[in-house]
């Protein structure tokens, strides 16, 4: 754009154009009527800071924004309109409207965003480090005590302004201020500008959790974490946030993990997966998905395990899910907690705290579900190898585990989409699980599942006879210390003559006498089961068809199944199972086989 002025206000206002001026005649001597032709192609703001410039000369007033405060102080440096030029030269009118401008929340919002486009001058006038430290303070501000506007957007294109009566215009009625009312303001800025923003307010003593929740508002922004681009596509049409390409969103990406604060808990730990899968998707630096994985590790016990399901991305892809990266993440928690195990048997526990924590689940048990919960989702995956479910579900100790129903439950979903495993393999896979932890249910499930090994179900049946025996044994001891209390109950009453309630005593007489019958009906029910093996015996029943009526039994009654199943002594077999023994053998039935028969039989 051309300009047609006059030499003597712009030379007496700035020693730049002054000087160019001087040295264009000195030039041009020998020509009477010459005109000076100056190129200004490196001044800040460009034609606008110049048509600003040349009104100051020319004395005319105009009206300064905030938007255009900073090329105009920037163009008045670089033509350097000091006041040896003049007293209240452009220099210093610009630098006191910018002070003016930095004490307005809006105003250095908007100043700071032009900033960007004089480059570098602005940072070498201090100017960003000046709106950075003002926006800083007043974030780090009580929002109740502080008279500025919830957010520059609205104050600015808000459509329901309205003007009184008086010509004064006025919004509706504005909302309570929170903590996050700044966060749609400074979204606005590019990634530069943020970064030093985050920064400020953390040295300013702002509270971790305040500036993560800063962080993931501008990356929820920017990044797309739910896996589709178009979900953040859809922005409104007035939307001043440009879309970023993949390269700008791998930047993106490294530099909120690297702004997120260290400290554990502050960041949700469903985001920071979520920033994992994302970081993946874009082919982040590994350093960044490592420092991902061991942040989530520290508080994996918060995890869900819609979150945990990390999809492959790999190049070769074998598996649904990416198992490594939650065999990794598995890792680094088990690291965290056993040095917070550490720490805590050398530090002095209160009391009340002990208490509290006997209350709740531990965190390894937490996480011991998670991952049950987890093998199970991914074992339907028929390219999932048996050594990478076997070294994940290893990973958990068994001390983690309050009972092995979910280990249980993954393993049998394991071998339904694995038919071909070898009894080797199954018997492997089954170790897994300790049959002792299992619940009535699960007990009652595995001795009727058929795709596990028949050495486990031989397990799983004793210890229930186990189990059962000792619930017997509690039953008689109960008993026998209630006949003893009545006994000294009784005598007391009569040397002391005091009654004993009638209410007590007949619940007492009423739980025992429960007991009673419940014994007698587990002796009948093993005498009828004696019976009926008896009888299966001598009709020379093969084992399918035992086992059939063996398990048609149990779904018709399962608490008798439970009750019946009383434990064997130990002692040696009697005549009656060692015919037993004569007549299996005779028709080709396994050793396994013949030891649940005889133990069946054995019962009492």
């Amino acid at each position: 754009m051309s300009f047609h002025l006059h030499k003597f206000p712009l030379s007496s206002r700035s020693q730049l154009l002054e000087k160019l001026i001087q040295e264009f005649s000195a030039s041009q001597e020998s020509e009477e009527e010459t005109k000076c032709v100056l190129s200004l192609h490196d001044l800040p703001g460009g034609a606008t800071s110049l048509l600003l410039i040349a009104k100051f000369c020319y004395g005319v007033k105009f009206e300064l924004t905030a938007a255009e405060v900073v090329s105009l102080r920037c163009a008045a440096e670089y033509l350097q309109m000091t006041e040896d030029y003049g007293e209240g030269n452009l220099i210093s009118v610009t630098e006191l409207f910018l002070d003016n401008v930095l004490r307005s929340w809006v105003d250095t919002i908007k100043a700071l965003e032009t900033c960007k486009a004089v480059l570098p001058l602005s940072e070498e006038l201090h100017i960003i480090s000046r709106c950075i430290d003002s926006l800083a303070t007043k974030a780090c501000a009580d929002p109740t005590l502080s008279s500025l506007p919830m957010s520059c957007q609205s104050a600015a294109q808000s459509p329901t302004a309205t003007a009184l009566w008086n010509g004064i215009h006025s919004t509706s009625k504005p909302c309570p201020k929170t903590e996050n009312w700044w966060y749609e303001d400074v979204v606005i800025l590019g990634l530069p500008l943020f970064k030093r923003l985050a920064l400020a307010v953390g040295s300013k003593g702002m509270p971790s959790d305040r500036i993560s929740g800063l962080i993931m508002f501008y990356a929820k922004r920017y990044l797309p974490l739910n896996g589709r681009q178009s979900s953040f596509l859809q922005r409104n049409p007035g939307s001043r946030i440009p879309v970023m390409s993949d390269v700008d969103q791998r930047t993106l990406i490294e530099e909120i993990i690297t702004l997120l604060p260290n400290q554990k808990g502050t960041t949700p730990t469903n985001f920071l997966l979520r920033l994992l899968r994302t970081s993946m998707i874009l082919l982040a630096s590994p350093s960044s998905r490592e420092t991902l994985e061991r942040r989530i590790g520290a508080q994996l016990d918060e995890a869900v395990l819609q979150d945990l399901l990390i999809p492959n991305t790999g190049y070769s892809v074998e598996t649904l899910y990416d198992i490594e990266c939650v065999q990794r993440i598995i890792n680094h928690f088990l690291f965290v907690d056993r040095e917070d195990e550490d720490s805590n048997f050398n530090s002095v526990v209160e009391e009340d705290q002990l208490a509290d924590s006997s209350d709740s689940l531990t965190p390894i048990t937490m996480v011991a579900n998670l991952i049950d919960n987890y093998l199970a989702e991914v074992a339907p995956d028929v390219n999932l190898k048996l050594d990478k479910f076997l070294l994940l579900a290893a990973t958990i100790p068994d001390y983690a585990r309050p009972t092995d129903d979910g280990i249980y439950r993954a393993i049998d979903i394991y071998l339904k989409a694995h038919p071909w495993l070898t009894d080797s393999e199954r018997e492997q896979l089954c170790r897994l699980m300790n049959c002792q932890k299992l619940s009535l249910e699960a007990s009652s499930h595995a001795a009727q599942n058929e795709r596990l090994p028949l050495r486990v179900i031989v397990q799983v049946l004793f210890f229930e006879q186990l189990r059962l025996r000792t619930s017997v044994a509690g039953w008689f001891f109960v008993s026998d210390n209630l006949e003893n209390s009545q006994n000294l109950s009784g005598s007391i009453g009569q040397t002391d003559n005091h009654a004993i309630p009638v209410n007590s005593r007949g619940g007492q007489i009423s739980t025992f006498n429960d007991m009673l019958e419940r014994v007698s009906g587990l002796e009948k029910e093993c005498e009828n089961m004696k019976c009926e093996i008896e009888k299966l015996v001598k009709t020379k029943g093969s084992w399918s068809n035992f086992c059939k009526r063996f398990r048609l039994r149990f779904k018709a009654k399962p608490f008798d199944l439970k009750s019946t199943m009383l434990p064997c002594n130990g002692e040696a077999l009697q005549p009656a199972s060692k015919a037993v023994l004569d007549k299996t053998q005779d028709h080709g039935q396994s050793k396994l086989e013949v030891a649940i028969i005889s133990e069946l039989i054995g019962f009492r």
